[in-house]
């Protein structure tokens, strides 16, 4: 929100004069009527293998991220470069394998990939999109500059808590609403069900689409609901599906009715018992049959997960490069490959100041965060890295700015990444400007996981006409840190 020297950032000006302006105990009344909406939302997640707390509220800022629509522009800009880099590189690692070819990926890293589904070589997907649905997380290390930590394409979530979030806020803070022009995101559902319509396999002009769903267990199960109420679709499990003549059908009260395109939100290994995991019953005996005879829309394509991995994201330059023949226009993180051996000396010569990743690992699990680790944390991480080098990468610790946070005992800076999210069709890309802004709420905290502890606030993409000045005058409230998101 401001420079070192105290003064603001022109993007927060009439926030910084809000804060300023308001009553003592208005932020604390508003946040307390946050919680109580989304309790009655029942807008909650699941917690794996925590006992104490199997469902939770994910803590909500009540101050804003702001971010001016020419620094969106560049984003979505480098935001649909690389999922178009991505959709090409999935189609090509399933086919051709050009860039395996060039010498430009090593084989080994394709072949060893626990999400490189075989049973996809050769498999024709409906209008050659992959990647329906991203949620690319970003981190902003200046004033200039963010870079991508990592590629989300398998089956990302939260994109519910952005628009829950923009309706809490425009209930509870519409004096701030007025003073600033924010873009909207509520279009997101109408985006998402353009892009799934523009997908359908066949030349219906009504398809049938579906969101599948694990059920109510699910960490997720909340957006899953959500998300098929707002496009006006069926929210369907396995068991309500049924596969005849290598065509999907979905169980009515009026017969078997045909899917089109289906939203899932299963992993590949339970997708089809007859494939993948025998014993899963989450989901449809014959869907990859259907699949494979070109009479289903599966979004997001099954064998997407590769494209997930933290290996593969260090070659994503080179792969932008390869396909587009562009320079990227998001950057990497540096990352330093842990299964190349000069790689692997530095990393270990350099653990207390390094971020270490599993390369399959998710949800702030599997890492380790060098400059907070403890010294058995370090060793700890020394022996895996000796044992299994390729299973980890490491990055540097960032210089990243942070975004003012309000707390019972007040206003102070937390770490946050961003995650957009892309839809691709046959038409193109779409991207609702704004995204989820995840916020570390500890101090010092470079983990914004919900799982791990972290909340959300709103994602604001405003005019830049927000000043005439580049800084304002007035109001200092420090919030720069030293430190990676």
């Amino acid at each position: 929100m401001t420079f070192v020297d105290g003064s603001v950032r022109v993007a927060y000006e009439r926030i910084a004069k809000w804060l300023a302006d308001a009553p003592k105990d208005m932020l604390a009344s508003r946040q307390r009527h946050a919680e109580l909406m989304f309790r009655r939302i029942g807008i909650t997640f699941n917690v794996y293998g925590d006992k104490d707390a199997s469902e939770r509220l994910i803590p909500f800022d009540i101050i804003p991220r702001i971010i001016l629509r020419s620094e969106w522009g560049r984003l979505e800009a480098g935001l649909t470069q690389r999922v178009n880099a991505i959709n090409r590189f999935l189609a090509d690692i399933y086919h051709g394998q050009e860039i395996v070819k060039a010498g430009i990926l090593p084989a080994g890293i394709v072949e060893s990939n626990p999400y490189f589904n075989k049973h996809m070589i050769g498999q024709k997907v409906p209008h050659g999109v992959y990647v329906h649905i991203a949620g690319i997380d970003v981190v902003r290390v200046d004033e200039d500059d963010f870079y991508v930590l990592e590629d989300n394409v398998r089956t990302p979530s939260g994109v519910s808590y952005m628009l829950e979030n923009r309706e809490v806020m425009m209930r509870l803070t519409p004096d701030l609403f007025a003073s600033h022009r924010v873009a909207p995101v509520e279009n997101y559902p109408d985006a998402l069900l353009a892009a799934l319509r523009s997908v359908t396999p066949t030349d219906k002009h009504d398809p049938v689409i579906a969101l599948l769903t694990p059920g109510p267990f699910n960490s997720a199960y909340y957006e899953h609901s959500f998300l098929a109420d707002k496009l006006g679709i069926e929210l369907v499990e396995g068991r309500d599906l049924i596969v005849e003549d290598d065509t999907v059908f979905m169980r009515t009260t009026e017969g078997p009715r045909r899917v089109d395109v289906l939203y899932r939100r299963i992993d590949d290994d339970f997708i089809d018992p007859e494939v993948f995991n025998p014993i899963s019953m989450l989901g449809v005996p014959g869907l990859m049959r259907a699949y494979k005879a070109g009479n289903i829309t599966i979004a997001n394509a099954v064998g997407t997960g590769i494209a997930d991995d933290k290996a593969i994201y260090t070659y994503m330059p080179e792969i932008i490069e390869f396909y587009l023949g562009e320079k990227p226009l998001l950057k990497n993180v540096p990352t330093w490959r842990c299964r190349e051996p000069d790689a692997l000396k530095y990393v270990l010569e350099n653990l207390g100041d390094l971020v270490v990743k599993e390369v399959n690992g998710s949800g702030g699990y599997g890492m380790l965060v060098g400059p907070h680790a403890t010294a058995a944390q370090i060793a700890e991480f020394r022996v895996k890295l000796t044992e299994d080098p390729s299973n980890f990468i490491a990055q540097p610790t960032l210089s990243l700015s942070t975004c003012p946070t309000f707390f019972e005992s007040g206003i102070g800076p937390r770490h946050v990444d961003l995650r957009p999210f892309v839809l691709s069709g046959a038409d193109g890309v779409r991207i609702v400007p704004g995204g989820l802004t995840r916020v570390a709420l500890k101090e010092g905290s470079l983990v914004v996981n919900s799982s791990q502890g972290g909340g959300t606030k709103d994602t604001w993409i405003v005019d830049d006409n927000n000043s005439n000045g580049h800084h304002a005058n007035g109001t200092r409230l420090q919030s720069q840190s030293q430190s990676q998101s």
